[in-house]
């Protein structure tokens, strides 16, 4: 016992890739071997493989079994080998996705995939922001960036990544180099607007330029920073308190109104702001305005300019984007048709 002790504590410092290639030699040449030591027992190698699975893994269905001595001895080794070795196996496998876990949980992961979404700065205006976004596409992967010490949300496509993001390290751990987009939201735990943009101007400088072709959204506490934010190549701006406050006197002074923009920001109540592509047969925003409203849907806008209404006239240039306002059916009925 203490020799098969000292094996085994050896078996445990071997690299990964041995074990798993030792382990399914180990299956492999048994499963060959006991088909050509008896062939009436175990006549197919599918047979031989059934065995020295359920012998290994300890299961024993008693359904197949050698009754030659060579058989019988080839099974003593597997009790004695076979079995420690796919079980140091098995314990590695579950070492490692409770180190990965581990990992996702604090923060310390290399994301390696494409086209996800980063977000920075984790607050309740992030957590609803994720919620939106997945309502909108299920399927698109996530990352958060803060410096909290547990990833605040979890999922199958969200991943946290802890560290300071204006820091070259996480956003490379995040291989913003291949993000679609990045949004980052204002330190809630800084009340002084000023120096709450001052941080996001900083992470934002950082990402403009390790990577300037990515689309990079941020919250602006006060609008007059914005002139600031332009000379870092940001696409666009949110003005968080103006808007708050600009949202609130519209609807004081006319009822209803956020009710309005209510809709247009939450894809879960009423008619939303859609993005169409381009049909060939428009060649006027007057072709696409008429076509658009004969499928329920209203054209709005031409990238952020809002006066189609005025310029119907006027061919479609080719890097036109178009954004009507319907209801989710109307608009797949739209992009199906």
């Amino acid at each position: 016992m203490h020799v098969l002790r000292q094996l085994m504590k050896k078996v445990i410092h071997i690299p990964n890739y041995m074990l798993f290639i030792a382990s399914f030699l180990l299956v492999i040449l048994s499963s060959m071997l006991i088909v050509f030591i008896e062939r009436e027992s175990f006549p197919t190698f599918f047979d031989g493989f059934w065995w020295v699975m359920t012998t290994v893994t300890t299961v024993g269905y008693g359904d197949l079994y050698p009754v030659t001595v060579g058989g019988r001895w080839l099974a003593l080794f597997l009790y004695v080998f076979g079995i420690g070795l796919i079980g140091v196996v098995i314990g590695k496998i579950i070492d490692s996705l409770a180190i990965y876990r581990k990992k996702r949980q604090e923060g310390d992961i290399m994301y390696k995939g494409k086209g996800h979404y980063i977000i920075i700065g984790w607050s309740q205006k992030a957590k609803y922001a994720i919620k939106e976004m997945l309502a909108t596409y299920q399927d698109i992967e996530i990352i958060i960036i803060d410096q909290l010490d547990k990833a605040p949300m979890l999922d199958s496509n969200i991943y946290y990544i802890k560290g300071n993001p204006s820091e070259q390290e996480p956003l490379e751990k995040a291989n913003i180099q291949e993000a679609k987009s990045v949004l980052i939201f204002a330190d809630d735990d800084i009340s002084d607007g000023q120096l709450a943009d001052g941080k996001t101007l900083l992470i934002a400088s950082t990402i403009t330029e390790m990577a300037p072709e990515v689309h990079t959204i941020v919250e602006v506490m006060e609008e007059n920073h914005i002139k600031n934010f332009k000379y870092s190549q940001i696409d666009e701006f949110i003005i968080s308190n103006e808007t708050i406050s600009s949202l609130f006197v519209r609807s004081a002074f006319r009822n209803g109104m956020s009710n309005i923009f209510g809709q247009l920001l939450r894809r879960s109540q009423g008619d939303d702001l859609f993005y169409v592509p381009v049909k060939s047969s428009w060649n006027t925003y007057k072709d696409a305005f008429d076509d658009l409203l004969k499928q329920g849907a209203t054209l709005v806008a031409d990238h952020d300019n809002l006066n189609i209404n005025r310029m119907l006239n006027e061919s479609i240039p080719n890097n036109a984007e178009l954004f009507v306002i319907c209801d989710k059916p109307t608009y797949q009925k739209i992009i199906r048709g």
